[in-house]
């Protein structure tokens, strides 16, 4: 588990990766759908936050769900997501 590390400018691949107190800056952050990293104290600045793979796909079909007219059902993710009651 990384602990109190400073990233710069790196890419840091996310899956199943547990961060505890550390900084990201300007940092690309990688969810391919793998198991879900956990973050701890940590900070956030500039970075670009990316879904590739599996987790790629999800959104890919996300957004095909959105374009055929099932917005509600997107939505309604989104809310369970956010914790935003439906």
């Amino acid at each position: 588990m990384p602990s109190d590390t400073i990233y710069n400018h790196e890419t840091v691949l996310l899956d199943g990766e547990m961060f505890d107190a550390c900084e990201f800056r300007d940092c690309r952050m990688i969810y391919a759908g793998g198991e879900p990293p956990t973050f701890s104290k940590c900070r956030f600045d500039g970075c670009d936050w990316r879904l590739d793979e599996a987790a790629g796909h999800t959104m890919a079909y996300l957004k095909t769900l959105w374009s055929v007219g099932q917005k509600a059902t997107v939505q309604g993710l989104i809310k369970e997501v956010t914790g935003v009651a439906r």
